[in-house]
């Protein structure tokens, strides 16, 4: 998989610390990258997975940790996910990163080489993380590169001893976005910075040597506007070209397939993907899965399909409560054939296939035991490997109506969407509510002529025959339990 992932890419996210430590204490020695069995390669690589996020492999910063473990309210999250959790079971976050270097303790380069390669040998890309806004204020760059940090004065450190901290000799502003206060274990960056744009090119290109694509922590933050808003008066002129496109643009100069996903948030996501994004977050549609109305969510797939495309789907992911807490199962099934036979990338969460409720603060090392539900990790690989088959999502997307009777409004729970490529045609409808309904659903394929025509499930294989006129005339009858699927694919009888 050396090289470009696929166009809508299913990704699975791995804490890679404690994948590594549970390894480790299945197999009895320590274990880096570079020593993981081929079971375990096999297991985060089920049938249909394109790509593996091995999220924190990054040289953390000593001092970062030094300050979670003095922030009681840190201690008491920790202590809340896992009770019993000892110091040296926290290993400080992830997202405060000293070096763009393969922390020793997981193996360094050799062993991240060694992973990428059992990766390649399963047809997998690798996908690693980048934090553009912010780095640790142990970070060489600190000292080295004060050009590259929003600065102020000691009378800033004496005023606002929260938002600024003496590094080198320079006085450099904590990290933080526009609706929150700084973040006490990061320093910021200056995205307004020429030489700052120049230094992220360089970083991206490096980890571009390393892996298939990366995921940009926070990346609306680096946009001009939000950043203008954020730093006004403290980063310098506002630059006329905005940051992603000038860093994207030199990166994909070194390497043109590589993928950036972002995470993104506050309707930035159109914005980012024409400034040079593969993907972004598409946290809307998480919220509205989770929280809001079948018609919420229906309004929400109106968008263009090529906007769609563009967007990364989930249920869960590290910042995420587990999808297990914040669902019911037969809900969660639904949301899960809903979201991976969307158009777009899909992320899934390791922990998610089997039922793992406890959200873990990315500072740890280890989770609590968990009982695994396998009948649920059975449910995700069917569906992944199913539709990976099917190739539907080779072809072209489209949302379809449901119209219901006077007398029965429950078509409004149904949402139902088509896809029609070289590989066949494939409808999806999914009841996105716990009472039963009915409706129908005209499919969008006038050239089906007369005749008897076979919609079969893509899951159980069952097998119905219905008149080619009905299907495109009045429409398919759907008839669904509360949180029912169909996934169906529709021949000529």
């Amino acid at each position: 998989m050396t090289g470009e992932l696929p166009a809508q890419p299913v990704i699975h996210e791995v804490n890679t610390r404690v994948w590594l430590r549970e390894i480790a204490a299945r197999t009895g020695r320590g274990t880096g990258l570079g020593d993981v069995p081929k079971d375990a390669w096999d297991e985060i690589t089920p049938h249909g997975v394109d790509a593996v996020w091995l999220m924190g492999v990054w040289e953390r910063s000593p001092e970062g940790r030094a300050i979670a473990l003095r922030d009681p309210q840190l201690r008491a999250a920790f202590s809340r996910a896992v009770p019993g959790i000892h110091d040296e079971e926290i290993a400080g976050s992830p997202y405060c990163i000293r070096r763009y270097e393969v922390d020793a303790s997981l193996g360094g380069a050799a062993g991240l080489a060694g992973a990428r390669a059992e990766l390649d040998r399963r047809g997998v890309g690798l996908l690693l993380d980048h934090v553009p806004n912010h780095v640790a204020p142990d970070s060489p760059w600190a000292t080295e590169h004060p050009e590259y940090f929003v600065r102020g004065g000691a009378a800033d450190v004496r005023r606002e001893p929260d938002a600024y901290l003496s590094v080198g000799g320079n006085v450099l502003a904590r990290g933080r976005d526009p609706f929150f206060p700084p973040w006490p274990d990061v320093v910021q960056l200056n995205a307004f910075a020429p030489e700052l744009r120049a230094a992220t090119t360089d970083v991206l290109s490096r980890i571009g040597d390393l892996c298939d694509g990366v995921r940009c922590d926070m990346a609306m933050l680096l946009t001009n506007d939000v950043f203008e808003r954020t730093w006004s008066g403290l980063a310098g002129p506002r630059p006329r070209e905005e940051f992603w496109p000038a860093v994207l643009s030199g990166v994909r100069g070194r390497h043109p397939g590589m993928t950036f996903v972002a995470e993104a948030y506050w309707d930035l996501e159109w914005a980012l993907q024409h400034q040079g994004f593969d993907f972004c977050y598409d946290k809307r549609l998480y919220d509205r899965v989770l929280n809001e109305s079948p018609e919420a969510v229906r309004q929400h797939l109106l968008a263009d399909e090529g906007y769609q495309r563009g967007l990364v789907r989930f249920l869960e992911n590290h910042d995420e409560p587990r999808a297990a807490h914040t669902m019911g199962a037969a809900k969660e099934r639904a949301a899960a054939v809903l979201i991976a036979t969307l158009p777009g990338a899909t992320l899934w969460h390791e922990g998610q296939f089997t039922g793992r409720r406890t959200q873990l603060p990315v500072f740890l090392d280890r989770r609590p035991d968990e009982p695994a539900d396998h009948e649920l990790r059975a449910f995700h690989e069917q569906l992944l490997a199913a539709v990976h088959r099917s190739g539907m999502r080779t072809g072209r997307w489209r949302l379809l109506d449901c119209a219901g009777w006077p007398d029965n409004d429950t078509h409004r729970n149904l949402l139902a969407w088509c896809w029609q490529g070289p590989t066949g045609r494939f409808v999806t409808a999914v009841n996105l509510s716990g009472a039963p309904a009915q409706g129908r659903v005209r499919l969008p394929w006038p050239e089906a002529g007369s005749g008897t025509w076979a919609l079969t499930g893509l899951f159980d294989g069952t097998r119905y025959e219905r008149d080619a006129e009905e299907l495109t005339g009045p429409g398919l009858y759907i008839a669904l339990d509360g949180w029912g699927t169909h996934v169906l694919t529709v021949n000529p009888a």
